[in-house]
């Protein structure tokens, strides 16, 4: 069955309506990742539970973005009060969801096998899940989950040709990625200045990148990434903010430190390694920068490339 078949079956509307539930579905159980890997917690079980006084949360209460506004941000069973995150992060499972389809699916040609753009739909999505859980907790906690970095890497070189990406483009890509943050920032850098310039988590992140849109990607996420954050940054110095670790960041650090004073030589040896805990000023976490243009160039890459073909030539 190619697409222009499935379309047949598919009106728009409900094509839409379906990818955008299942989005915010996905996007619900995003808020369990993103609350649980960091913590080292089974993302399975237990079920969800309320954080205030750890009753099981019923399905009724569970339908995204509907029961936070029905309940008005509050839990049912003790009334503790919820994150504003969980909408946001439902929302943009949804949002991501319909994304692909309209930016990606709909501009594949109708004789596109139904199968193949189911696949490109999942990788994609896949993608984009992992990008939004990464984001969230780089931005609470300032690291990139192996699991998502590395799983990343290996699921854009494996779903690469299916993509329309030579898979020797995907490996030259992520490796091009990984080492060329790697070897300046982390390398070279250490070796220059005694401390990291940035983090390896980043540096996975980057590989990432290559992975899914090759080289050219990388290098524009790296640069794309950096003038974004540095933007963001200018906003905070013009309105008078300065960046500071997480709190989720600091209370890991004190208990290290609690550790360390009490004689745990691997808190001591982790303190001495961890280049959050090294005095160096403003720390700001860059992997949501990134992530931010690796969305840039699955969503209009296009449009980047048209813009940007001028400037660079042959490149």
């Amino acid at each position: 069955m190619t697409l222009a078949e499935a379309y047949v079956y598919l009106p728009t509307w409900l094509l839409r309506g379906a990818v955008l539930f299942f989005g915010l579905i996905w996007g619900s159980f995003l808020n369990v990742v993103i609350y649980r890997v960091p913590r080292e917690m089974s993302v399975v079980r237990p079920a969800s539970h309320c954080p205030g006084c750890g009753k099981p949360i019923a399905g009724y209460d569970n339908i995204p973005v509907f029961t936070y506004l029905l309940l008005r941000g509050r839990a049912r069973c003790c009334g503790a009060k919820m994150s504003p995150r969980y909408p946001m992060v439902e929302l943009l499972g949804g949002a991501l969801s319909l994304g692909i389809l309209e930016a990606i699916i709909y501009k594949l040609p109708e004789s596109t096998p139904a199968v193949r753009a189911l696949a490109i739909y999942g990788a994609d999505f896949a993608l984009c899940m992992g990008l939004v859980a990464a984001a969230f907790i780089d931005a609470e906690h300032m690291f990139l989950p192996d699991s998502i970095t590395l799983g990343g890497i290996v699921l854009g070189i494996v779903t690469a040709t299916t993509r329309g990406l030579p898979f020797t483009a995907a490996l030259i890509g992520a490796a091009i990625g990984f080492v060329g943050v790697w070897l300046p920032f982390n390398f070279l850098y250490k070796k220059v200045l005694g401390r990291t310039g940035m983090g390896m988590g980043d540096a996975k992140l980057l590989g990432l990148a290559g992975a899914w849109f090759g080289w050219q990607g990388a290098v524009f996420v790296l640069f794309a990434g950096a003038f974004q954050g540095s933007l963001y940054a200018l906003l905070l110095k013009i309105l008078g903010i300065k960046p500071g670790l997480p709190q989720a960041v600091l209370d890991d650090i004190a208990e290290l430190q609690t550790a360390a004073d009490e004689g745990d030589e691997e808190a001591k040896k982790a303190l001495e390694e961890d280049p959050l805990t090294e005095k160096t000023g403003p720390r700001m976490p860059f992997g949501p920068f990134l992530i931010l243009a690796c969305l840039e160039v699955l969503f209009a890459s296009e449009w980047i490339t048209a813009r940007l073909a001028p400037f660079l030539g042959p490149l």
